[in-house]
């Protein structure tokens, strides 16, 4: 598998950093600290001899002694400024004061003592640095949800262990879900979480507010994650930020995965067992497939141009079928 780029980043930054405190050290010892081979670390540090600070001459590249890894040893001799403290500017520092504040009410700290400490700390000594340009930010984040619940799923995504689920559906319908769970998602006002849902044989995502109570399980994950964990949220509200349309599109009852994984701004149950779902779409492709993928349970589509879009789109792909 081809290795991050961010990971490997932080494994460059972070060798010059243990290297201007440990002194020279051997190919070997490095390459068992950082997880990695000591071929990668001879191209690691091969990378390292070409990056520097804006100039990039020779006496502003990081340098290290050539002799001494001839030798099998790695010994730093010119840091360029990676190993001095970061002096944060006041934009910066409130950015992060900001960003740790909306990070401290999340359901993944709140649940955890040992998070929640740790970003506690962090908070304290930003916000003691940054002064009063700290005290005028108010920043929270977070939906509703049972602590417990909270807790509960938290535990078993650290452990890598299932969880029993009692959770209440769109339909006001209660089940007992044994669910593998991969990731907590926060999505608008709500946190989700995503997994693999042994009921339904397939991925799932619940709303933890809609979760009466959760309980760990022994048994540990028989189903990795699938993918982009979070690829539903990204397709609806990657472009947020430009005017979304509004689509509202009535189902089948088979369909109600539609109003349990989608986040849609409302749901609406009629008579005949079908239901509507109002949603915001910024992406019209995204939209195009759903319909597509689900045909047989699409009962009406308004705006009326989007029904007639996608029938256009199914029209040439059968015409396309045929020629073939």
């Amino acid at each position: 598998m081809a290795e991050r780029a961010d990971d490997r980043l932080v494994r460059l930054l972070g060798i010059v950093a243990f290297l201007d405190g440990a002194g020279p050290v051997r190919v070997e010892e490095l390459a068992e600290r950082f997880g990695v081979s000591p071929e990668r670390i001879r191209q690691d540090i091969d990378a390292l001899w070409v990056s520097g600070t804006p100039g990039y001459m020779p006496d502003d590249l990081i340098d290290f002694d050539a002799y001494s890894l001839e030798a099998g040893l790695v010994s730093l001799t010119q840091g360029r400024g990676l190993t001095r403290p970061l002096r944060l500017g006041t934009r910066e520092a409130v950015a992060l004061v900001a960003a740790l504040r909306a990070m401290s009410t999340t359901p993944a700290v709140v649940a955890d003592p040992a998070r929640a400490a740790v970003v506690a700390s962090a908070l304290e000594k930003l916000t003691a640095a940054t002064g009063e340009a700290a005290a005028a930010l108010d920043v929270r984040l977070g939906g509703d949800g049972d602590p417990e619940v909270l807790a509960a799923v938290t535990r078993a995504l650290g452990a890598g262990r299932r969880v029993r689920l009692r959770y209440v559906d769109a339909g006001d319908v209660t089940s007992v879900r044994d669910v593998d769970p991969w990731q907590l998602v926060t999505q608008s006002d709500a946190t989700y979480l995503v997994g693999w849902c042994h009921r339904a044989a397939g991925r799932r995502t619940f709303r933890l507010d809609r979760v009466l109570g959760a309980q760990v399980l022994d048994e540990g994950l028989s189903h990795a994650p699938q993918g982009a964990v979070v690829d539903v949220f990204a397709q609806v509200a990657s472009e947020a930020s430009r005017s979304p349309r509004v689509a509202t599109l009535r189902l089948a009852s088979a369909a109600r995965w539609v109003a349990e994984e989608v986040p849609v701004e409302s749901v609406q149950d009629l008579p005949d067992g079908s239901f509507e779902v109002r949603l915001r779409v910024t992406n019209p492709a995204w939209l195009a497939r759903l319909l597509l993928t689900n045909a047989p349970h699409v009962v009406a589509v308004d705006p009326p141009d989007v029904a007639r879009d996608v029938a256009a789109a199914a029209s040439a792909a059968l015409a396309a079928y045929g020629e073939s």
